[in-house]
């Protein structure tokens, strides 16, 4: 039987500097009255553009496998710079906590999952605790901490890129910082999840195609050795013949719905399963 589905859109959760910012909640409506898993999705675009619209389709498999589904917004670089993106995520984070019971959120099982600049947000969020980007912004008292972690080719360490900031795909990355990144290097190191400590960090899956030119595939291998040398539970899967962008195939998809639902369902046979006892895998698109 098909399920009903709704979206709660436009939800405000931060107002700053006179803007609001908003996000979607979609649901299940048969589930309204259970404490769901929590998935939030957070948008690519390099930082300057994209909006939480993009995330509603994506977060539809989910949504009928038993989560609640956020997207959410945040200001982008043509209107302030780092760190105004992460503080903004970390503000959306508190205030699904504070209105958990509003929204029957199980406030203690609340995963990420980002794309691009997206990725590299999420990827903040998981390396980083309650003293780091979480002053700013209401619904102060709560925790900006996730449980989960699922990044899709963000960029993780700047400081490689310091030659390039002003080519081709790297000027986002000026825009993002305000500058150049050798003019930036402290906000350099501040936005790169790499340079974090990472030893008590939630479980990680990184997803990046074998072929992005974009942000290389070298960033999400780099990363993945950095968690796993402190013991952080951590898959990285290459795609193969896949650029910036994997597809939404299915297959990557059901990878990522077994990730969500061991790390937050406790459902551990199918995960344990799609990775066959290794922290490391190649699939096909």
């Amino acid at each position: 039987m098909e399920k009903k589905i709704e979206i709660i859109k436009d939800i405000p959760y931060r107002k700053v500097k006179n803007k609001e910012l908003f996000l979607d909640i979609i649901k299940r409506v048969d589930e309204e009255n259970k404490k769901l898993p929590v998935i939030v999705y957070i948008h690519g675009g390099g930082w300057i553009s994209g909006n939480k619209e993009t995330g509603l389709n994506k977060l539809l498999p989910f949504v009928e496998n038993g989560y609640l589904g956020v997207s959410i917004s945040y200001r982008l670089s043509n209107e302030a710079k780092f760190p105004a993106q992460i503080e903004d995520c970390k503000c959306a984070i508190r205030f699904l906590r504070a209105n958990s019971e509003k929204y029957n959120i199980d406030s203690e099982k609340i995963g990420v999952w980002g794309e691009s600049a997206g990725g590299n947000l999420v990827c903040l969020l998981g390396v980083t605790d309650d003293n780091t980007f979480n002053n700013s912004g209401e619904w102060k008292g709560y925790s900006s901490r996730v449980s989960a972690v699922c990044d899709w080719f963000g960029r993780t360490n700047f400081l490689i890129d310091i030659k390039r900031s002003e080519e081709g795909p790297y000027v986002y990355i000026s825009k993002l910082l305000g500058g150049p990144i050798e003019e930036n290097l402290e906000k350099a190191i501040k936005v790169s999840p790499y340079y974090y400590e990472t030893k008590n960090c939630p479980p990680f899956l990184i997803v990046h195609g074998e072929n992005d030119n974009i942000v290389p595939y070298s960033q999400s291998e780099m990363f993945y050795n950095k968690l796993k040398k402190n013991k952080v539970d951590v898959t990285l899967i290459k795609v193969k013949n896949a650029g910036h962008g994997v597809g939404f195939s299915k297959k990557v998809v059901n990878y990522v719905i077994s990730f969500f639902d061991y790390h937050l369902k406790g459902q551990k046979d199918n995960w344990k399963e799609m990775r066959k006892n290794k922290r490391f895998l190649e699939i096909q698109p």
